[in-house]
Formats: structure tokens, sequence, C-alpha cells
């Protein structure tokens, strides 16, 4: 789903969205490689990254927790990423909506309880596309319906 706004002309935003989708894709990227350096190429030098439990605040204390992940307990992953949406805020600013996951042992989908929401912040600075910031909250999965209580025989 896309949210183009008329008053910044259609085929801007169109070369927008596929810049957008390119840093988005090279992160990614760097992530399916384990390396952080690349992972984090395409963030701002004063991005932010909220995921559970932390708060990253600058493009070097992500990549440096990212580096130690990729060591550890995130070595061997890759990423689903579903995008929801894209909005404009203005011409150099769009927030974009995904679902994600972490995809462990070569798997090529997450099960529902591991997915995220996640909302991408992008800056367009000096002509080029860049994560601002990244926050991430896990998809609420329904709990199954309760059996009705049976209805004791008259």
């Amino acid at each position: 789903m896309t949210d183009n706004l008329a008053d910044q002309g259609g085929a801007g935003r169109v070369a927008d969205e596929a810049a957008i989708q390119a840093a988005l894709d090279a992160s990614y990227r760097g992530w399916k490689a384990g390396d952080a350096d690349a992972m984090v190429a395409v963030y701002t030098e004063d991005a932010s990254a909220i995921v559970p439990g932390s708060l990253r605040g600058s493009r070097a204390v992500i990549r440096d927790s990212m580096a130690a992940a990729f060591a550890g307990r995130l070595k061997d992953t890759s990423t689903s990423n579903k995008q929801l949406s894209i909005r404009f805020l203005g011409r150099d600013a769009a927030i974009v909506v995904t679902e994600s996951a972490i995809l462990f042992g070569g798997a090529t989908e997450a099960p529902e309880a591991d997915k995220v929401n996640a909302t991408w912040v992008l800056e367009k600075r000096d002509g080029r596309w860049l994560i601002a910031a990244f926050h991430s909250s896990p998809v609420l999965v329904p709990e199954p319906a309760a059996a009705p209580e049976p209805v004791p025989a008259p």
C-alpha cells in the first residue's frame, strides 16, 4: 500500500519509493551477510533503533550491537520483510511500516508468534535516502478461543 502526496508529483514519488526500497534492501542484505557495517551503511549517523528492551542511539551503537549479535545468537540468520505501507512526510521524510521477522537456520518463513511490526523512518540527506529511525514491536497473535463450557444435560 502506498500513500503518494499529489502535491509532490507522482513521478518523483515513484523514484523516491524505489530509492527507499533500495536503502531497506541494502540493510537487509547486510543482515543476511552478517555484516554490521554493510547493514548500517544506509543509516544516518544519528540514527536510533528501538527493539524490545533496548534503545540504540546512534549508527555506531547500532553497528556495535549488531556486530556482537551476528557473532552470537544472530549468526547465519536472515530476515523476512513485507512492506505494509509507505507515507511521505513532506519532500525529505518517509515512514515505512513492515511486518518483519528474524529467520533462523535457513528458514524461509517465520511462525506468526515471531513476527514484529516495524516502523522505519527515512530521511533524504544530500539526495540520498537513509534510515533515521527503526522501531519494532511484536505482532499480537490472537489467543485461540476457549472451547465453550459443556452444558449439563437436563
